[in-house]
């Protein structure tokens, strides 16, 4: 048969597994993280968090017609969209693999012999099927993210230059070259991990053009990569849009002519200067010069996706992340300036001192009539600045890291080997090495690592291996056999990628080279180039699957070292055929089997339902605060998209410090009012109140809220302190707050019931938490000087505690948020005081109106959904208790069966036992005794595992490892057998005693020891 014909009848056979295996895996709904923000803003062409991805919008909104107006369809069907441009990435992947097999294998002008054709097909299916079925590429291709079309773009490009080094001979084959421009200008509008193919690209142009290779071209060449990779991600994405904005400042402020004139003069500059040297180019024959150009042009149509950007923000949408509406906000959208910046080359260390402040560029921002200044871009000087600095975060939980991790004292100045021993032993041997041994040697379990060396780590299987890198794996708790991810690889598919390496490096040192090299750029060089600090909220492994597609091809031409050095003395298509079954048996047929049931997320509905039950624990009218990804873009998914409580309004306190949030709070959005925020405009601008700072007056008493409120906002001096750089600010004379409560007013809302006027508090008086006022804080402490009760208040149940702003002590729980009542506060100063709950509408909440993403009967449920559990269990066990205490028994008693009939009976972590723990002594109190043993017995073999497990660990390491979970377990063991002992249940708390005693034994030699973590 044709090779063309059996090309691309293979390739498409791959793409159609690849695509029906993701379009079965993926979740029915929205995800975690940024899926929801990203569906809602795709739907209604919204604006998303910076830099913002407008092509992959665009893209999932032509996804979501599919829907054919079924809003509870959109999700899925916008995760289709990412299914089958992950099953195209396999396509393309497909043909990149047999391009290079080929190439290596057979001269130009041989004819193809069979066992040749086989060997070749055999690469592609095995290394195509291999990335097919890996960990990190399955989990993005299931969901609405970006990272899915953002390998097929990357892939297109790859194979793109491949296709034009086939082509490079004959005429016209250029256009392949302007096909890749085009397609990284288009890709920008999706992520920018396509450019890092840009080296890769330029040594296959080189080697294809150059007749002779050299050392000095070869870093000629080298530097041309990482030069026109600069000139793409800075010269064109940054500074073309830098300089119109300039222009317009130029225009405006000093010509006096409208807003965007300067941007438009810009515009028609840059138009014209390239027509006139594409016209030169081409006069004067400049070949070089007129590709370089055309592919410029090209990037920049492909770049010009953003102007949906700034066209929608215009447009006011809910959703309008930074509201990039001129060009100084659309220039800061694209830096990503609100994220801060991180030192790469030379900077300071975790505990270098601060000497000074510099004063960088001014900041504009757009006036009535022209650009104002709204401050100046400082940075902090430093002593002890170093060469690569990776230890920099001065954050106290990152600095305690730092020197655990590199075994620091507090008077040790980390240097440049300092830095350079946390980069390779945490950065890439932790942070990435990790990552790539999950795709290609095996997973320990979903459970996040953080550095602990005991969770979330890589199990190849081989047991005596993995002691090396571990510790003592000879008892395996349940978090690892139990987890669904518990993937065992036995080192098979990185046996085959090295072999496929070595192979071609053997045969084909250039086209090796570039594979390296695209593997380079894609993984190790995002690892300097991101800098990351330790302690990430989720794992960070999607951000390197360009290298894993690197590999996979290695996967792939490992078919053909296995053909080469084992099959010598078969026929060639036997052999072909026998290194192709085992290339398939060996990587993606027991990828594909370890994998499956940890990447099937075709029965979850765990963030939909969240989402859900967050905005039905708010009375109608609510305003609601979040504060985290997970607590915020799920209920922007199921409001923006699905039209579930319009009338709740989500304010993210992440956000609110920044103008043009607070704008849009004050904006009506859906159903819901204009928040009761008294500040204008000219008072919260970027530059004005950003963080105003705590001058204790000794005022005696408490403040009242709204003279609180009115004093930040005043514009007279004598109402502001001086500041070191000579300019006056408003300030916080005391944190001692008061907001005096109207009885009637508070009954007349139903804020809290006629009945219970006598728990109304005559003033709400609390401690404000923090040294300083953001502008943020000020817009809540304004909404609650002037809500008068009018929309009730809650926080979601994630907020931390210290975004409360002190006003814990009047914080009641109706579900998966916190409401604000006015109720006298218990002044009890107990670590044991119970969480404050309004029961009978937690009650209804519970059993009436709330989903439980079906916790129980999902096939997989993720390390994220597996959190929520933990979150309900406590939930149904606050309810109960509270229920108990106020006599109410039968509702406890359908409370805790209603537990039991939508929660896994399953420990996630040492965490769930805390909670089932609380759950088994209000059983024993509702007589439910059999149930109450039950969760005793159960939480103490798995205390007893995993402690086992940790104590083998201690053992073959020499000092104590998983402290917290050691402590926690000990603890709540201890605890059990008191409570079965008071109980009187003598069997169990004997059980319990004996599984006690034999960890203690085994942990004493460690207690009163400096922790080995």
């Amino acid at each position: 048969m044709n090779y063309s014909k059996v090309n691309n009848i293979t390739g498409w056979i791959c793409f159609f597994i690849a695509t029906l295996t993701y379009v079965l895996t993926l979740e029915p709904s929205v995800s975690f993280w940024d899926c929801g923000e990203f569906i809602a803003s795709a739907l209604k062409m919204q604006v998303v968090h910076q830099p913002g991805a407008p092509l992959f919008l665009m893209l999932q909104r032509f996804f979501s017609v599919f829907a054919l107006g079924d809003v509870t369809k959109v999700a899925y069907w916008m995760n289709i969209g990412s299914a089958i441009s992950s099953g195209a990435t396999i396509l393309f992947l497909f043909w990149t693999i047999t391009a290079l097999a080929k190439k290596t294998l057979v001269k130009a002008d041989e004819v193809i012999t069979s066992g040749q054709l086989i060997s070749i097909m055999g690469a592609g299916a095995v290394g195509a099927l291999a990335y097919t079925f890996s960990d990190s590429f399955w989990f993005s291709a299931v969901e609405s993210e970006v990272y899915a079309q953002s390998s097929l773009f990357t892939a297109i490009v790859f194979w793109g230059i491949l296709k034009w080094e086939a082509h490079a001979d004959e005429p016209r084959a250029d256009r392949w070259l302007l096909f890749i421009a085009y397609i990284m200008g288009l890709s920008i509008g999706i992520h920018l991990l396509n450019l890092l193919t840009i080296p890769a690209i330029a040594f296959i142009y080189y080697f294809k053009k150059s007749e002779k290779v050299t050392t000095s071209g070869i870093f000629k060449t080298l530097l041309a990569g990482i030069l026109i990779l600069g000139v793409i991600q800075y010269g064109i994405i940054q500074y073309l849009v830098s300089f119109g904005a300039y222009f317009d400042l130029f225009f405006v402020n000093t010509l006096g002519l409208g807003f965007g004139t300067g941007v438009l003069f810009f515009a028609v500059l840059v138009i014209g200067l390239l027509v006139m040297g594409i016209r030169y180019s081409i006069k004067h024959q400049k070949k070089l010069l007129n590709l370089g150009l055309i592919s410029t042009v090209l990037i920049i149509f492909g770049y010009a996706s953003f102007s949906m950007i700034i066209i929608r923000a215009k447009a006011d949408p809910n959703l309008n992340n930074s509201a990039p509406k001129d060009a100084f906000s659309f220039l800061s959208y694209l830096n990503r300036e609100q994220y801060g910046d991180r030192p790469l080359v030379f900077g300071p260390n975790y505990n270098s001192e601060r000497v000074g402040v510099e004063q960088g560029k001014t900041i504009w921002r757009k006036g009535a009539e022209k650009y104002e200044v709204a401050g100046k871009k400082s940075d902090y000087q430093y002593s002890d600045n170093t060469f690569l600095p990776r230890m920099y975060s001065d954050d106290q939980k990152h600095a305690e890291f730092y020197k655990e991790w590199m075994h620091l004292d507090e008077s040790k100045k980390p240097n440049t080997v300092d830095n350079i021993g946390f980069l390779f032993s945490y950065q890439i041997g932790y942070m990435y090495l990790r990552y790539f041994g999950w795709n290609f040697v095996g997973r320990q379990n979903d459970e996040q690592g953080q550095g602990s060396g005991f969770e979330g780590t890589s199990l190849s299987g081989v047991k005596p291996i993995d002691a090396i890198w571990h510790g003592n794996q000879s008892n395996l708790p349940p978090s690892t056999v139990d987890n669904k991810a518990y993937n065992r690889f036995f080192f098979l598919p990185l046996i085959i990628g090295l072999m496929g390496a070595i192979w071609h490096f053997g045969r084909n040192q250039k086209d090796a080279g570039v594979v390296g090299l695209l593997f380079f750029f894609t993984g190790i060089a995002i690892v300097l180039y991101l800098n990351q600090k330790p302690l990430e909220p989720r794992e960070r492994d999607y951000a390197y699957v360009g290298s894993f597609y690197a590999f996979s091809i290695w996967i792939g031409l490992g078919v053909l070292a296995i053909k080469e050095w084992l099959f010598k003395k078969l026929t060639p298509a036997t052999g072909a055929i026998g290194a192709t079954v085992i290339g398939l048996l060996a990587a993606p047929v027991i990828m594909a089997q370890q994998g499956w049931d940890d990447h099937d997320r075709s029965t979850k509905m765990v963030a939909h339902d969240i989402a859900l039950d967050y905005l039905q624990s708010c009375a109608p009218n609510a305003i609601l605060f979040t504060y985290g990804d997970n607590d915020t873009y799920p209920l922007w998914y199921i409001q923006e998209v699905e039209k579930v409580r319009p009338d709740v309004r989500i304010v993210n306190l992440s956000l609110f410090d920044t103008d043009w949030y607070i704008n849009g709070m004050k904006q009506k959005q859906n159903d819901s009012e204009p928040l009761p925020i008294s500040m204008k405009e000219s008072q919260f601008v970027q530059g004005e109140r950003d963080v105003m700072p705590y001058d204790d007056y000794k005022i005696a008493g408490s403040v009242e809220i709204k003279n609180v409120v009115d004093l930040l906002l005043s514009d007279n001096p004598d109402d502001k302190v001086a500041m070191q750089d000579g300019t006056k600010s408003n300030f916080l004379p005391t944190k001692n707050f008061k907001l005096t409560i109207n009885p009637q007013e508070v009954i007349s809302t139903g804020t809290v019931a006629a009945a219970d006027a006598d728990k109304i508090t005559p003033a709400m008086e609390w401690k404000f938490n923090k040294g300083y006022v953001t502008k943020g804080t000020l817009a809540m402490l304004d909404i609650l000087a002037h809500n008068n009760w009018k929309r009730p208040i809650y926080f979601a149940s994630t907020v931390p505690s210290d975004q409360y702003n002190g006003l814990g002590s009047y914080l009641y729980s109706e579900g998966l948020a916190l409401r604000l009542l006015p109720l006298k506060a218990d002044t009890t100063a107990s670590d044991e005081r119970e969480e404050l709950l309004n029961t009978p509408v937690l009650y209804k909440n519970v059993m009436e109106k709330f989903k439980w993403g079906n916790m129980k009967t999902a096939k997989y449920l993720d390390p994220q959904s597996s959190d929520d559990t933990f979150i309900f269990t406590n939930l149904f066990s606050s309810l109960t208790g509270s229920l108990i205490k106020e006599g109410k028994t039968e509702e406890a008693k359908k409370v805790v069966d209603k537990y039991f009939d939508v929660m896994p009976d399953k420990f996630f972590g040492i965490r769930t036992v805390v909670v089932k723990y609380y759950m088994a002594e209000n059983l024993y109190k509702l007589g439910e005794t059999e149930k109450a043993n039950a969760i005793l017995l159960k939480s103490g073999d798995y205390i007893q595992k995993e402690l086992t497990y940790l104590a083998d660990i201690s053992g073959s390491k020499g000092s104590l490892t998983g402290t917290q979970n050691v402590q926690t377990g000990l603890y709540y063991l201890d605890r059990m057998i008191k409570t079965a002992k008071a109980v009187g249940q003598t069997k169990v708390s004997t059980q319990l005693e004996k599984q006690f005693a034999g960890l203690e034994a085994r942990f004493s030699p460690y207690f009163g020891q400096q922790p080995g973590q």
